[in-house]
């Protein structure tokens, strides 16, 4: 495996920004196919008092997406919504790794969480 060299840090933001951007705890409740892609899946989330559907580009990055039934993840839950393949996404799912060409893994807590947890 080739050695792996970090990219350079991005510019600055105010921690307004950051503070802007709403992260939660959700659980991957459904998986299912977008008709017509060949990257996007449906994801199916809870976030303990209302569930969304998030595209996300993880059908070629993972040889078995049932493994990610029930998990838990990382999700930007205030994106404005976005239709992509014909389906509106509600959020975006935070996978560590496919920026940096690495094979993507979850961002999760380290236990368990209510659905609906604030990152941050």
């Amino acid at each position: 495996m080739p050695e792996f060299a970090p990219a350079a840090v991005k510019p600055p933001v105010s921690h307004a920004v950051v503070e802007s951007i709403d992260v939660r705890v959700g659980t991957i409740q459904a998986i299912d196919d977008v008709p017509g892609s060949r990257k996007l899946v449906k994801l199916t989330v809870g976030f303990g008092d209302h569930t969304r559907t998030i595209l996300a580009g993880l059908r070629q990055e993972r040889p078995d997406l049932s493994v990610l039934l029930g998990r838990q993840a990382l999700f930007v839950v205030n994106l404005e919504p976005r239709q992509m393949a014909g389906v509106v996404s509600e959020g975006m799912l935070f996978d560590i790794g496919y920026a940096d060409r690495q094979s993507p893994v979850l961002a999760v807590p380290e236990a368990p969480v209510p659905d609906g947890v604030r990152a941050g």
